[in-house]
C-alpha cells in the first residue's frame, strides 16, 4: 500500500510527499509526518489510485460525430467533420441547410461542450487538449465551461485561412481576420486563468493545407512571442501528406514546412505523425516537440501504423491522444489497448519483430507520463511524485462491473484486468489540482 501526502494551502493540491510498502493508515500519516488531524481518503479495497489520463489531442467540437466515418481522412473531413464544426458558431452549416429555424448554434456548442468535458472527466481523463472551431466566441465557451467544471485543457481556435483548401461555410475569411480571432481567444483564455495554471491558450493552426504562408508565420511568432503552446495535425494520412508536398514544392517534408515558419518548438504538440520520414524525425527531435499517438483513430480512418518505438527512440517526445472523434471513443483507456494493438500488428508486419511491441505498462506510461511531456507539464502531471499536482482518478474493481476480480490475482494482474475490461463504470472519483472534480453516483 502507498500512501501521499497532498497540500492545498495554496488552493491547489499538490504532492508533498509519497511513502510506499505502509500497512496501515496510522503508520502512513507518521510516515508522512501529516499529524492526526489530515483528511484522509482512501481507495476501497478493491480499488487504487491511478494518474489521471491526459488526451493529449481531442475535438471538442466533433464530439456529437463519434462513430461516424466516411472514407479515409480527407472525405470524412468534408462529409462530418466540418459540417459539425460549423454548426456550433453559424446558422449557414449544411446541417442547418434544411431548417427554416435553425437552432441558436452557441447554445449548440455549450451544449456539446458540456457533454465532452463531463464526459472526458468520467472517463478519468484530467488534462485535456482541446481543438475548437474557428469561432472565437464557440471557443471562448469551451473555455469556460472548462475552467468552470475543473477540467485542466489547453485550447486553441483554429486557423483555417486558406481560402482554396477551406470550405466556403467555413472558414477564416482573410489571415488578418485569422491573426485578430486568434489574439481575441488568447486574451479571453487568459483573463478566466491568467495564471494558465488549469485553463490557457494554445496556438492551433489547424495543419498546412488550411493555413497560408503568412498566417503560419505570424503564428509561430505569436507563439514565441508569448511562449504558448501549439498544436497541430502532421503526416496523418498518405493522401494529406502528397496535398502538403504539391502545396509546399520548396519545402523538402511536411514538418520542414512546420520548422520554416517556426512552428516546431518544445512546446508543439504534434497530432498523429504516421508517415514521418527518418529525416522529419530526427528534425522534430532537435526541435524539442511532441507527438500525439492517435491509434484508435489511425485504425478508424485507416490512416496508417505509427511508429511509437522508433519515435521514443530518435528522443521524441510521445503521448497518447484520442482524436475524438476521428477516434470512436472519448476513454483514453480504450486508447491505451489500441495503442498495444497497433504496436502488435506493426511487430508481425516486421517479421515479428517484438522490439516494436507497446506493452500496456508503456501504453499506461504514454498516457499519463509521456502526454505530460508533450503538452510540456513534465514533472508536473502523470504521477505520484513529489512537486506534481494532485490529478488523479479512483478506480474500483467492484465485483458488478466488466472486470473480474477471483481474488488470487496480484495487482500487477488486476491492473492488467483493468486496461482490458475496464471503462468509465470503473472510475469512481476524479480529482484535478486537488478539486473533485467528477464522482460516479
Amino acid at each position: 500500500m502507498g500512501a501521499v501526502l497532498v497540500n492545498s494551502s495554496e488552493g491547489h493540491g499538490v504532492i508533498e510527499k509519497a511513502v510506499w510498502n505502509v500497512t496501515d493508515v496510522e503508520s502512513a500519516l507518521e510516515q508522512l509526518g501529516a499529524g492526526n488531524n489530515a483528511t484522509v481518503i482512501s481507495a476501497a479495497d478493491d480499488g487504487f489510485f491511478f494518474p489521471g489520463f491526459i488526451d493529449s489531442h481531442i475535438h471538442a467540437p466533433q464530439y456529437p460525430n463519434l462513430g461516424l466515418f466516411e472514407g479515409t481522412l480527407l472525405d470524412w473531413l468534408a462529409k462530418y467533420t466540418f459540417p459539425m464544426e460549423s454548426s456550433l458558431s453559424t446558422t449557414q452549416s449544411p446541417l442547418y441547410a434544411n431548417s427554416s429555424t435553425p437552432p441558436d448554434p452557441y447554445a449548440r456548442a455549450k451544449e456539446v461542450y458540456t457533454e465532452v468535458i463531463a464526459k472526458t472527466l468520467a472517463y478519468g481523463t484530467t488534462t485535456a487538449s482541446y481543438f475548437a472551431t474557428i469561432d472565437v466566441e464557440a471557443t471562448n465557451i469551451l473555455a469556460s465551461l472548462a475552467y468552470s467544471m475543473g477540467q485542466r485543457a489547453y485550447i486553441g481556435r483554429t486557423c483555417q485561412d486558406n481560402q482554396e483548401y477551406n470550405p466556403s461555410y467555413y472558414k477564416d475569411e482573410s489571415t488578418a481576420e485569422a491573426i485578430n480571432n486568434t489574439w481575441a481567444s488568447i486574451n479571453y483564455i487568459q483573463s478566466l486563468d491568467p495564471t494558465g495554471d488549469l485553463v490557457a491558450p494554445i496556438v492551433t493552426p489547424r495543419f498546412a493545407p488550411s493555413c497560408t504562408n503568412e498566417s503560419m508565420t505570424a503564428l509561430g511568432e505569436i507563439a514565441n512571442q508569448t511562449d504558448l503552446r501549439l498544436q497541430m495535425h502532421i503526416s496523418e494520412n498518405v493522401k494529406e501528406v502528397a496535398l502538403v508536398a504539391e502545396m509546399y514544392p520548396q519545402q523538402n517534408s511536411y514538418a520542414g514546412v512546420y520548422d520554416a515558419h517556426n512552428l516546431l518548438t518544445g512546446r508543439t504538440v504534434l497530432a498523429h505523425g504516421v508517415h514521418l520520414s527518418d529525416d522529419e524525425m530526427n528534425l522534430i527531435a532537435a526541435r524539442g516537440s511532441g507527438v500525439s499517438h492517435c491509434p484508435a483513430s489511425n485504425s478508424a480512418l485507416g490512416s496508417g501504423l505509427c511508429q511509437v518505438r522508433k519515435l521514443l527512440s530518435k528522443g521524441i517526445k510521445v503521448g497518447l491522444g484520442t482524436d475524438a472523434a476521428g477516434g470512436y471513443s472519448p476513454s483514453m483507456l480504450e486508447n491505451v489497448r489500441q495503442a498495444f494493438l497497433v504496436s502488435r500488428t506493426l511487430s508481425y508486419l516486421d517479421n515479428d519483430n517484438r522490439t516494436l511491441d507497446v506493452p500496456t505498462t508503456l501504453a499506461l506510461w504514454l498516457g499519463t507520463m509521456g502526454s505530460a511531456q508533450v503538452v510540456s507539464m513534465e514533472g508536473r502531471l502523470g504521477g505520484f511524485e513529489p512537486g506534481m499536482l494532485w490529478d488523479v482518478q479512483e478506480v474500483s474493481l467492484h465485483s458488478d462491473g466488466p472486470v473480474k476480480i477471483f481474488g488470487w490475482e496480484e495487482w500487477y494482474e488486476r491492473v492488467q484486468k483493468w486496461v482490458w475490461n475496464g471503462g468509465e463504470e470503473n472510475v469512481m472519483r476524479v480529482w484535478v489540482g486537488g478539486r473533485l472534480v467528477s464522482q460516479r453516483d
